[in-house]
């Protein structure tokens, strides 16, 4: 498995073309060129947090402050910050736009990522938080300025799923 250079690109004008300036992520494989390009971007303010709860927390307070702000995280990473999306942004109509690294879905490798890939969109939908598979790098720009738009519009969190086809090479 090779992450995509070129389409990690892609997604990052995509996060910055939305207005972005600030994100914060859970470090993981498929979102190492996103990470490496917001670190080097003096235009791009990046937290790393050590669960993706946190990160549910910092975005609330970004929300608040008035600064445009994105989620990177895995779907295991999702599953584990529910208890912040439902309590807090949910409660709260705080807009929070998640790009999701889909792991776990078909070609799926590695034994460790299908439970949470079985279980995102079920989880998703239980949570009736709107969604979409971002698969072309001609289109992910497009994809993510609709949902960072939508989760302002809304109030409520968005996850743009960050496909196979998209992420790797």
């Amino acid at each position: 498995m090779t992450v995509s250079l070129d389409n990690s690109k892609a997604v990052y004008q995509g996060i910055k073309d939305s207005g972005v300036r600030f994100i914060t992520a859970l470090p993981e494989t498929w979102l190492v060129y996103l990470l490496q390009l917001a670190e080097e971007d003096p235009d791009m303010r990046l937290v790393e947090v050590a669960k993706e709860e946190e990160a549910v927390g910092i975005a609330a307070g970004a929300h608040f402050a008035g600064t445009p702000h994105i989620l990177l995280m895995q779907n295991h990473g999702f599953l584990a910050a529910i208890n912040g999306i439902v309590s807090l942004a949910m409660l709260y109509r705080i807009p929070l736009c998640m790009l999701i690294a889909h792991r776990g879905h078909m070609g799926e490798p590695y034994p460790w990522h299908t439970q949470g890939g079985i279980v995102t969109e079920p989880v998703l939908r239980a949570l009736n938080i709107p969604f979409d598979y971002a698969r072309d790098p001609k289109l992910v720009g497009k994809q993510i300025k609709q949902a960072y738009t939508y989760s302002n519009s809304a109030l409520s969190p968005v996850a743009l799923l960050l496909s196979r086809d998209l992420m790797e090479d």
